[in-house]
């Protein structure tokens, strides 16, 4: 198979620490050369970093996702500007907006979110967004910024949001939930949508695809996803690879292997 990017993993969480040296191997084997690794807190910003030094190919995004909105301290949107200055990341994220997890302070999650959003603007990187039965929020905040790009991680919005998200200049990234029987919705996407919207991912640990249904994740899942986006779209997969990959590297402006 070509080249594979995993567009989200969180490589750096505590599940991959008795093997992860193992668990990038098995990716490289595997056909992914390049995983994006977003970040969840601040205080989980220096793990990342040192675990993106490990092996080549791994690239850190610095955020605050908006399920950790408890860990989340008005200093940090200025420590990430610092952060951003000073390690200079591939994208800001993990960052967003999530509607389904009820006791989440819904204005605290918007002045994160529209923060990170104007950081992306101000230093013109793509931002990695969670979107949780938030995609019209979502796309009235990044309207709202203006000047953005980037993409909504394990999207499962309608067409319609997809569409009004790809004139905004946002890509979608799928996973693990596709190759679940029940996800018809998604598989009608994945068949409609236009392959340059697309990434791919894994969002290791999480997610796992219906192979290893409770089991943890990797990112050497990817070339699972790979196969079902071609298999349901008609096409090769050697093409679904490519295009993906030449997506993640134009979004995120990584070098090509």
């Amino acid at each position: 198979m070509s080249v594979l990017i995993d567009s989200h993993c969180h490589l750096d969480a505590s599940e991959f620490d008795p093997d992860r040296d193992a668990v990038i191997a098995r990716a490289q084997a595997a056909g992914v050369q390049a995983q994006v690794v977003p970040a969840v807190t601040a205080a989980s910003w220096p793990k990342l970093r040192q675990v993106c030094q490990q092996a080549p190919g791994l690239y850190p995004a610095y955020g605050l996702h908006p399920m950790f909105l408890a860990e989340h301290r008005p200093e940090h949107l200025p420590q990430l500007r610092d952060w951003i200055e000073r390690e200079r990341p591939c994208a800001i994220g993990e960052c967003g907006l999530d509607f389904f997890v009820g006791d989440l302070d819904m204005q605290a999650q918007q002045d994160y979110f529209l923060g990170q959003l104007q950081l992306a603007r101000e230093f013109d990187l793509p931002v990695i967004v969670h979107a949780r039965k938030a995609v019209d929020a979502v796309i009235a905040a990044i309207r709202r910024i203006g000047g953005l790009r980037g993409v909504v991680h394990s999207y499962s919005g309608s067409p319609e949001q997809a569409v009004q998200l790809h004139k905004q200049g946002f890509l979608l990234g799928l996973g693990g939930p596709l190759t679940h029987e029940r996800a018809q919705r998604l598989h009608r996407l994945v068949r409609d949508m236009p392959l340059e919207q697309l990434l791919l991912e894994t969002d290791a640990p999480d997610q796992p695809d219906a192979g290893i249904r409770g089991q943890r994740n990797e990112p050497a899942r990817l070339a699972v996803i790979a196969r079902h986006v071609a298999a349901l779209r008609g096409i090769a997969v050697e093409a679904v690879a490519q295009a993906t990959a030449d997506n993640a590297r134009r979004l995120f402006n990584l070098p090509k292997v």
